[in-house]
């Protein structure tokens, strides 16, 4: 791993109105000319993204959108991209010009504060014409300390945002928690079972497996890595017994036959399903496995795109592992990529992947969408070790007690 993965970096939306100044700010920020600009209104038309280590902040993504005042068949469409990036905004900038704020600005800043989003106000073009003292009272009804600004005075509005950023950022992004810190400790042993089959790319294992070998690298522990067909070799070799074993989700089956019961034993997607979303929330959505019926649609939605391939976990093995479950004939669908269904109501059960490249408030949001309906959410591992009869095992390591098998 070169970079910070996207997942893992601050994401800052820029929004307002087309001609605010949203391309002008984010060359400004990033100091490149990454988006254009230009004097007619609704330059930009799909989000534009740049990642960028911005210190003293670290790793960020500064997303700039299309104005949410767009006109016409293809506006509404913009507009549509431009609210699709609300679910994954972490600090959210609304810019304006000397006009200040009206109906566009306070219906941006009340879907951020619905999401819980700290919104930082920038009023541009202050060469052109000062704001008046009645339209930037207004603006501070919602937004304390707006930063007055042109953007031509590049140096000036990176320092002043850069301070508000830092006070707006969230805590665990300053200090982000370990995945596994409260689980191990130091000099505890763990093994980490990792198959090399055609998901793995070529010389490289996927990006769940590197971040949780470096958290217990970072925590001081022994990590020990096999493919389940060693395992068991693995397991007779060491001395000290070990204090956990995570696994691949498609290996759980074999691997929950070869670790004996006294180690506890979870998945790799069962630990993003902790970190990136809630695993109470999709613990509870794997009952809905065993209530689905005939005909019965079930959504499997993965954050990234890829090619699909022979025996694809999400194609292929978990809807065989849940039909196997139930004895139902249930119906599959599937979405990738950022953008989430608006027509939930029509499934009875939705699958996420372990969203290893989603950042944790788009997780969040998905949740809350599906709980808005009545919909339940679970996630791969979680409904793989449902279907398998290995749940409560795979969820002891994290306190989840009760039983559903």
């Amino acid at each position: 791993m070169i970079g910070t993965p996207k997942a893992n970096r601050l994401h800052i939306g820029i929004f307002g109105k087309r001609n605010a100044g949203k391309s002008s700010l984010l060359n400004a920020l990033v100091n490149q000319d990454i988006s254009i600009v230009s004097d007619v209104a609704g330059t930009t038309t799909d989000p534009v993204e740049k990642t960028m280590e911005f210190l003293p902040l670290g790793p960020v993504v500064f997303i700039d959108t299309a104005g949410v005042d767009d006109v016409g068949d293809l506006g509404g469409q913009r507009i549509e991209k431009t609210k699709k990036i609300f679910d994954r905004t972490d600090i959210a900038v609304i810019i304006c010009d000397y006009n200040g704020w009206d109906d566009y600005e306070i219906k941006l800043f009340d879907e951020f504060q619905l999401r819980n989003i700290p919104v930082i106000a920038v009023v541009n073009k202050q060469d052109i014409n000062n704001i008046s003292n009645e339209k930037l009272n207004l603006i501070k009804k919602y937004v304390k300390n707006p930063i007055l600004t042109s953007i031509s005075a590049n140096r000036n509005v990176v320092y002043a945002l850069k301070e508000q950023f830092i006070s707006a950022c969230p805590d665990d992004f300053i200090t982000p928690p370990s995945i596994l810190g409260d689980i191990v400790d130091a000099k505890d042993t763990v093994v980490l079972v990792i198959p090399v089959d055609k998901e793995a790319p070529k010389g490289r294992i996927i990006l769940p497996q590197v971040q949780v070998l470096r958290d217990l690298l970072d925590n001081r522990c022994k990590a020990f890595v096999t493919q389940e067909t060693e395992l068991k070799e693995t397991l007779s070799e060491l001395k000290v017994k070990p204090k956990l074993v995570i696994t691949d989700s498609q290996a759980f089956e074999a691997v929950s036959k070869d670790v004996p019961e006294d180690i506890n034993l979870t998945s790799f997607s069962i630990v993003f399903a902790r970190m990136k979303g809630d695993l109470n929330e999709f613990y509870k959505g794997a009952r809905q496995i065993d209530n689905l019926k005939d005909n019965d649609k079930v959504l499997i939605c993965e954050s990234c795109s890829h090619h699909q391939i022979e025996d694809d976990i999400a194609r292929v093995k978990i809807p065989r592992w849940i039909k196997k479950k139930t004895g139902k004939n249930v119906e599959f669908e599937y979405h990738s990529g950022h953008d989430f269904p608006q027509n939930l109501e029509k499934y009875s059960l939705l699958i996420h992947c372990g969203a290893c490249m989603t950042n944790r408030r788009e997780v969040l949001s998905r949740i809350m969408k599906c709980n808005n309906v009545g919909l339940p959410i679970t996630n791969y591992g979680i409904a793989i070790a449902h279907c398998l009869g290995i749940l409560q095992r795979a969820v002891t390591p994290f306190n989840i007690m009760d039983t559903v098998e």
